[in-house]
């Protein structure tokens, strides 16, 4: 693995293990095995880190969900809305760009929403994302507080339904 992916690998896993509070660039550094001067020259700046730990955290959900052809996309987002590390990386990166407001990811992570939902059948208009992409939050937040079987169940029907409110017509 390279010394830029043990990073920010490093940095996904004290993210979803601990929250934003500790990841520290010493913290990272450490986890990752590198010196902290290694880790300042690929970020500079703990706001750059948290940026890129965004950016990677949406590319790997993004690749992941591609490749799932055997089930549906709200089977697949509402497994990932269901894994406690996602949801907690996801809330450590919202706490963190509202602390920083150098470090912004929801365009991109709609960005990368888009092509996803467009192959799923479902429209991707920028309120069609939005609406959906709420939708993946509430649940994944939901979820994370519940911890149950049936708050898995619920946000699969969920993210159905709202899947099926911005499918694209059939002519």
């Amino acid at each position: 693995m390279q010394v830029r992916d043990r990073i920010l690998e490093a940095a996904l896993r004290l993210l979803a293990e601990a929250g934003a509070h500790e990841l520290t660039q010493p913290k990272v550094a450490k986890a990752a095995g590198v010196r902290q001067s290694h880790l300042t020259y690929y970020f500079p700046t703990r706001g750059e880190l948290l940026q890129e730990v965004a950016r990677y955290s949406i590319g790997k959900l993004a690749g992941e969900l591609a490749h799932a052809r055997t089930v549906s996309l709200a089977d697949g987002i509402a497994a990932a809305a269901g894994d406690k590390r996602r949801s907690r990386v996801m809330l450590g990166l919202v706490t963190a760009a509202d602390r920083d407001p150098a470090i912004k990811f929801i365009g991109e992570l709609r960005g990368n929403m888009a092509p996803l939902l467009g192959a799923g059948g479902l429209q991707t208009d920028p309120q069609s994302i939005a609406f959906f992409h709420c939708c993946v939050i509430g649940c994944a937040v939901l979820q994370l507080a519940r911890d149950n079987p049936e708050a898995r169940a619920e946000a699969r029907a969920v993210l159905k339904k709202a899947a099926a409110a911005i499918a694209k017509e059939k002519r």
